[in-house]
């Protein structure tokens, strides 16, 4: 019986996660958000739908730990730059989309991978101007 309320907290905070994202996602698209607020969004909304992780997944413990503490982190410290009418907005919104149809916005995905891209192309330029390629 304690193992199943305790899947049951996990799934919640699971959903909790998901909707706060989406939250994210509507919030950077809205006008009453400042700029840095928008792109830490973007990065954290970012970061947790890419198939890169800063530490992979097949590494012991680690690999889950940063999914598991710089996610959650991330939206907190995102949602805490918004304006709460803003959130209040883009939950309603978020819990709309969840109902409906999933929202598709092929520009944040080309402007994920180009993110991907160019932060791939910086360390690869630091670590070659280092040495570590010659």
């Amino acid at each position: 019986m304690g193992s199943a309320k305790k899947l049951d907290r996990l799934k919640s905070k699971a959903r909790e996660i998901k909707r706060n994202l989406f939250v994210l996602y509507f919030a950077y698209r809205d006008p009453r958000v400042s700029w840095f607020a928008k792109m830490f969004a973007v990065l954290v909304v970012a970061y947790a739908f890419s198939p890169i992780d800063l530490i992979p997944d097949f590494v012991p413990v680690l690999g889950y730990l940063d999914d598991l503490i710089l996610v959650p982190l991330g939206i907190i410290l995102a949602l805490k730059m918004i304006p709460q009418a803003v959130i209040d907005d883009c939950r309603a919104k978020a819990e709309e989309a969840r109902t409906a149809a999933k929202p598709k916005n092929w520009a944040m995905g080309v402007l994920f991978i180009l993110i991907w891209l160019l932060l791939v192309l910086w360390v690869g330029s630091v670590l070659f101007k280092s040495g570590v390629f010659r």
